[in-house]
């Protein structure tokens, strides 16, 4: 009897994942394809992530009276965003990234229409539950770029991250610089001018799930568990333990610092960038000004990932956290001391906060996609894309009553001085590493 005979009886697989597992040339080819998949789900999940950001605060100012509450919005987006983190990430492990991702765009797209709906009639229940529902497709925006590294190799990683996260520019970018457009567009029918965005939201939020759904088959990441069930029942006819093979593949300390690192950029982005709207609207900024900020800021969180990924593969993951944290500070500095009338340093303040934020995501998610293996791997990854969330919607949530009670130099300073605590923790992961 062949080995390879006796491998597939303790390890049966399905002829379709077999024909995967067998030929490093198909594995390559659907790492390709599920690439090209993911990415045009990007441009389109982009676009539906942007309503949020940038008009969000508006409407729950106009809505609600009062500058206090206008971080309710961010903190119930990304409250939403972390519930369906944990749904999505258990639908992935269990029925594979199709199953889960579109699930959370389509959830995210209802959430969209239902936002609509609260501006019209001008309900704050309904808008609440909404933006919880909506969150679900900024969550699953983000999960998305998990799946590019289903079936990369160790060194490509970073660089299949940045992949999945670059094309999200495109229609990240294009959301914001379309809020006159989409305001015209809801007027003219009738809808309050900042329900607009969240039209253009839940169209760009359900054609990314229905493309997830459709077409990405096989599923990469049920590919990858087969591969790795296949290599631990190799090596168990090879006298290697499965216990020792699994322990070998979890890296605890690397698992903390990722998640460290996204949990702290998370804060201070969602902060700051939160309360630059209002920020930019006490002082006499328009609509259309908040939407280029705002936009140049969201096309530096993800233009950057290519050159980001390179960087991270080549000099690792330790360096760019630093990165992430210097970067960051300097963003919050400039925020804080910038006149408020000042578009250029606005600009170039927010567009440091888009780049800190981008270091610090995708040396982070690499780190935790090092830490773990594919039989684990999708479930912690929506576990640590809660954590995340939980974080931003807790800078969003306190970032109008900072400024509130105090001003927005104050938030920007503070932010800018809280990603500097990334710093010690990839140092202890270091030594514990050591």
């Amino acid at each position: 009897m062949s080995e390879t005979t006796v491998v597939e009886r303790v390890n049966p697989l399905p002829a379709p994942l077999r024909q995967y597992v067998d030929s490093p040339e198909r594995q390559r080819q659907l790492y390709k394809r599920t690439m090209l998949i993911v990415i045009i789900s990007q441009i389109f999940g982009g676009a539906g992530l942007a309503a949020g950001v940038t008009v969000g605060a508006l409407l729950a100012q106009d809505m609600l009276g009062s500058d206090s509450y206008a971080g309710i919005p961010s903190a119930l987006i990304t409250l939403g965003s972390a519930a369906a983190a944990l749904i999505v990430g258990r639908l992935s492990q269990r029925l594979g990234r199709r199953t889960g991702l579109a699930a959370g765009f389509l959830t995210g797209g209802l959430g969209a229409i239902g936002v609509v709906v609260a501006a019209l009639i001008s309900n704050l229940a309904l808008l609440f539950i909404s933006l919880l529902l909506y969150g679900a497709g900024t969550a699953t925006n983000l999960q998305a770029r998990y799946a590019g590294t289903d079936l990369a190799l160790p060194t490509q990683r970073a660089k299949a991250i940045s992949a999945a996260m670059v094309f999200t520019t495109f229609g990240a970018v294009a959301g914001p610089n379309l809020v006159n457009m989409t305001g015209r567009f809801a007027t003219s029918i009738g809808f309050p001018a900042l329900s607009g965005p969240f039209m253009l939201a839940a169209a760009a939020f359900i054609v990314a799930g229905v493309v997830l759904l459709i077409f990405l088959r096989p599923d990469p990441l049920v590919v990858a568990k087969a591969m790795a069930e296949a290599q631990q029942a190799d090596e168990s006819l090879n006298g290697a333990q499965n216990a020792r093979v699994k322990e070998a593949g979890v890296h605890k300390p690397g698992i903390i610092v990722g998640t460290t690192v996204m949990v702290l950029t998370q804060i201070v982005m969602v902060a700051i960038m939160t309360m630059t709207p209002v920020h930019m609207k006490h002082h006499g900024h328009g609509l259309g000004q908040v939407g280029i900020v705002i936009g140049i800021h969201v096309a530096a969180m993800y233009l950057p990932s290519l050159i980001t990924g390179i960087l991270v593969d080549k000099y690792g993951r330790t360096l760019m956290s630093y990165a992430s944290g210097v970067t960051l500070l300097l963003a919050g500095l400039l925020a804080a001391l910038a006149p408020g009338d000042s578009m250029i340093l606005l600009v170039l303040a927010l567009a440091l906060l888009g780049l800190g934020w981008n270091f610090g995501l995708i040396s982070g998610t690499a780190a935790i996609v090092d830490a773990t293996t594919p039989l684990t791997r999708a479930k912690t990854q929506g576990a640590v894309d809660v954590l995340i969330a939980l974080a931003g919607a807790s800078g969003g949530a306190l970032s109008g009553m900072v400024v509130a009670q105090s001003s927005y130099s104050t938030l920007s300073l503070a932010g800018g001085f809280l990603s500097l605590l990334l710093i010690p923790v990839v140092v202890w992961s270091r030594k514990k590493k050591a």
